[in-house]
Parts: C-alpha cells; sequence; structure tokens
C-alpha cells in the first residue's frame, strides 16, 4: 500500500494506492493520525480510494477508528470514489452507511464542513 497524505484547508485528503490490510493497516492508522495530532483543526478526511485493491476487516477498522475520532467535534470521514472491492467491503460491512461515499472528489468537497 502506498499513501499521499496533504492537508487543504482543514482537510486532510488521503490517497490510497493497493491493498488496506491488516498488514498495512498500522502504518495508514499512523500516518492519518500523525497529521491530525499536528494539525488539530483538521475537521474532516477525504479518503480517495479509486485505487484500492483490497481491503479487509483491519482496513475498514483503522477507517472506522479515524471516523469516531473526528465525529464528536462534528467532522466526518468521506469515501471518495472507491473501488468497486473497496465499496463493495464497505457495503458488506455497514460502514457505508455511517461512512458518506461520493462518487466525485467535487461532491466530496460538497460535504466536507472544513472547507
Amino acid at each position: 500500500m502506498e499513501t499521499e497524505v496533504r492537508v487543504i484547508g482543514r482537510v486532510l485528503v488521503v490517497g490510497i494506492w493497493g491493498e488496506l490490510d491488516l498488514n498495512t493497516a498500522p502504518s495508514f492508522r499512523s500516518a492519518v493520525e500523525e497529521q491530525l495530532d499536528a494539525n488539530p483543526d483538521i475537521t474532516d478526511i477525504l479518503l480517495m480510494m479509486q485505487e484500492v485493491t483490497f481491503i479487509d476487516s483491519s482496513g475498514l477498522g483503522v477507517i472506522l477508528g479515524r471516523y469516531k475520532r473526528l465525529r464528536p467535534h462534528g467532522g466526518n470521514v468521506i469515501v471518495v470514489a472507491p473501488s468497486p472491492q473497496a465499496r463493495r467491503a464497505l457495503e458488506l460491512s455497514g460502514l457505508a452507511s455511517v461512512i458518506p461515499i461520493c462518487d466525485t472528489e467535487d461532491e466530496a468537497w460538497a460535504k466536507a464542513v472544513g472547507v
């Protein structure tokens, strides 16, 4: 898995390529938490998941954990254009009913409160 993280305003944009699973979830968590700790004004996370080839329960859990961190402060995690594999995992797990999934980046930015 590869990630690219950048802060735009009060939004953390995270690009993910490859597998988000038991082996890669800890490094994903660390990269996101490092940015959240360094930028306490961040309200939302946009997860760019177009290139995610596989996601398991560990990957879903790390996404849910970031959601639980932001939600009490009015923030959100927004999944952007997930690959078919990622979308299916989000839907089967029930996360799609909790975490918004947007088909386009423009749609996700419209939902972000930190803009």
